[in-house]
């Protein structure tokens, strides 16, 4: 899986470079994140780019949330596209991982 990554003072910004994040994906996923979260514990994933997420796509989002929290770490969320974002709301994932609208927002709740 592609994704981007850019440090910016001791926050890592993960750019998930997909168009899908579900069942044929998120062990690859689950692979390319975990040298990110050796060098970061303050993560926030810029979603803006994926346009699908199923069951599988949310598992793997809270299985990064938990491996963060369990180094002490935070994961946080911004640019959901309106159907990635109604699925959250209806899930009720968006209580779970805190979602921005702006990287800019998302930053300062650091």
């Amino acid at each position: 899986m592609e994704l981007g990554t850019e440090k910016i003072g001791d926050i890592t910004v993960v750019k998930v470079l997909t168009d899908v994040l579900d069942a044929s994906n998120t062990e690859e996923f689950k692979a390319d994140i975990a040298a990110i979260f050796e060098k970061s514990k303050k993560v926030l994933f810029e979603m803006n780019q994926v346009k699908f997420i199923d069951s599988s796509g949310c598992g793997v989002l809270l299985y990064c949330l938990r491996q963060l929290n369990g180094l002490g770490g935070t994961l946080k969320l911004y640019g959901l596209q309106e159907s990635v974002r109604t699925l959250f709301d209806l899930v009720r994932m968006h209580r779970i991982i805190e979602v921005f609208e702006t990287r800019e927002e998302a930053l300062k709740s650091f």
